[in-house]
Order: structure tokens, then C-alpha cells, then sequence
């Protein structure tokens, strides 16, 4: 009965340990999501047409193919899509003045099509 319980108990700090990586796994790509979006809101702020966002996409989702998504390639497609927005040649040349003031007072968050 004490290995029993001493197998269990490993079995739960396996499970554990698994759940805690998959936290964090989730933490880094909500944190990557959270810069895609305010970098699109900064776009639209912008007026950045349809066409312009639309070659962006295409463009990051040609640079990542995968024939097998997973978790891994989720994680890759939206560093991808960061790094593609965040070299965007409007926001380079955008004030940073403006691009803070403009985030303070709308949330990043809402983005109207």
C-alpha cells in the first residue's frame, strides 16, 4: 500500500510538473498575441489599408509552413506575425509620443474591422 501511495504520489508531481510547463507554454504565447494585437491597433491608428495588413499575413504565414501545426508552430506563426508588423515602415517612422498617447486612451484590445 506505501508504494502504491509513493507511485501516486510521482504520478501527481508528473502531472503537475506537466501542467506548470503548459502555464507557461500559454503565459508566453498570450504575452506574444497581447504585441500582435497592439501592433495592428497601431496599424489601424494609422489607417494602414486592408490590402497592406492582408500582404503581411500572407507574407508571415508563407515564412512559417508546416504541413503538421502544433503548439510549436503557433508559437512560431505569432513571433512571425510580431516581427513582420513591428518592421512595418509606418510604425518605424511613427512619433512615440503618439503611439502612447493613443494607447492610453483606447484599449488595445478592440479592433474594428
Amino acid at each position: 500500500e506505501l508504494q502504491q501511495k509513493v507511485e501516486e504520489t510521482e504520478l501527481l508531481k508528473m502531472e503537475l510538473q506537466m501542467l506548470e510547463t503548459e502555464r507557461v507554454r500559454l503565459s508566453l504565447v498570450e504575452e506574444k498575441l497581447m504585441d500582435v494585437l497592439q501592433l495592428l491597433q497601431q496599424l489601424r491608428d494609422l489607417n494602414v489599408s486592408k490590402r497592406a495588413l492582408g500582404k503581411i499575413l500572407l507574407s508571415t504565414l508563407e515564412s512559417c509552413p508546416d504541413p503538421q501545426p502544433g503548439k510549436a508552430h503557433l508559437f512560431e506563426v505569432l513571433d512571425t506575425l510580431q516581427q513582420e508588423l513591428a518592421a512595418c515602415e509606418l510604425l518605424q517612422s511613427q512619433p512615440v509620443g503618439k503611439a502612447q498617447s493613443r494607447q492610453s486612451v483606447s484599449n488595445p484590445l478592440v479592433i474594428s474591422c
